[in-house]
């Protein structure tokens, strides 16, 4: 027996990087899960990966931004498992640290219209297409996070400031939605994932798997220096970071925790600096 025995989840960006280890994991918990996503290989990829369990698996492709496919989704996971328990809207892009100093004004601007896009109305219009059936079985909203919602430095201004949005709607949804449903999160380090950039900066096929590859690559040279996180020799696989994620999700387990944030990136709030000022060297 498992922690999610009969939980139905739907979790967004379910093809990839932490959505799709969240996937696998609440599967080996027992529950089912419908995985939403723009790749339908992806998807195919989870119920692959999750050989015989994968006949509790639903794959839905459509796009965050979309309140037509979110709703799609949505009914087509309580049409297939009769109900739903858990959302995790998780779908996002990263910035790749692009400083406003680094990008024009139209950059910006079409940067921040695709990231915010993706990243806080496509969890906005998640939970506006799941709150009814979430109502009706008393379930749970389980946001993916970033030390980025609590720190500067996690990424670009643009990546920053829709994480921060992200911890308000959290906040803003455990109110709304309480006494019904438990909001909480989960705020993640960096990890090795198909995390792509903004299409309008040019960085749609950009990943972090890339830059751990690189960095890697570097050790073997001895020019790596440690992350600058106190858990510097933690594991950087999303697998190792599904943990909360079942927590949460779990009625048995934190059935009285809502409006809450786990943060799960190595314990960056009690690093000390790296630097005074991100803006040395500007003229």
């Amino acid at each position: 027996m498992g922690w999610l025995e009969g939980d139905v989840a739907l979790i967004t960006g379910g093809g990839s990087g932490i959505g799709r280890a969240v996937a696998l994991r609440y599967l080996a918990e027992g529950g089912c899960v419908a995985v939403f996503g723009r790749d339908a290989e992806q998807l195919r990829e989870v119920v692959k990966a999750a050989g015989e369990l994968g006949e509790r698996v639903l794959t839905v492709t459509g796009d965050v931004r979309s309140p037509e496919d979110l709703h799609r989704a949505v009914e087509a996971t309580v049409e297939r498992f009769g109900k739903l328990d858990a959302l995790v809207p998780n779908a996002g892009i990263w910035d790749y640290h692009r400083s406003v100093t680094r990008l024009s004004g139209r950059e910006l601007s079409a940067a921040f219209d695709e990231l915010f896009a993706i990243n806080v109305k496509g969890y906005l219009l998640a939970v506006e297409a799941s709150w009814r059936e979430l109502v009706r079985t008393r379930g749970s909203i389980v946001m993916t996070l970033s030390n980025a919602s609590f720190h500067t430095d996690g990424g670009g201004s643009l990546y920053t400031a829709s994480k921060h949005a992200c911890l308000g709607l959290l906040r803003q949804f455990a109110y709304e939605l309480a006494p019904k449903v438990r909001v909480n999160g989960v705020a993640t380090g960096g990890m090795r994932t198909k995390l792509s950039g903004p299409e309008s900066l040019g960085l749609q096929n950009r990943t972090l798997e890339a830059s751990f590859a690189k960095n890697e690559k570097n050790e073997a040279f001895g020019e790596k220096s440690p992350p600058l996180i106190p858990l510097y020799d933690s594991s950087v696989e999303p697998e190792d970071f599904t943990g909360p994620y079942v927590l949460l999700a779990s009625r048995a387990n934190s059935g009285t925790v809502t409006g809450a944030v786990l943060p799960a990136d190595g314990g960056i709030a009690v690093r000390g600096f790296r630097t005074a000022a991100g803006g040395i060297g500007l003229y």
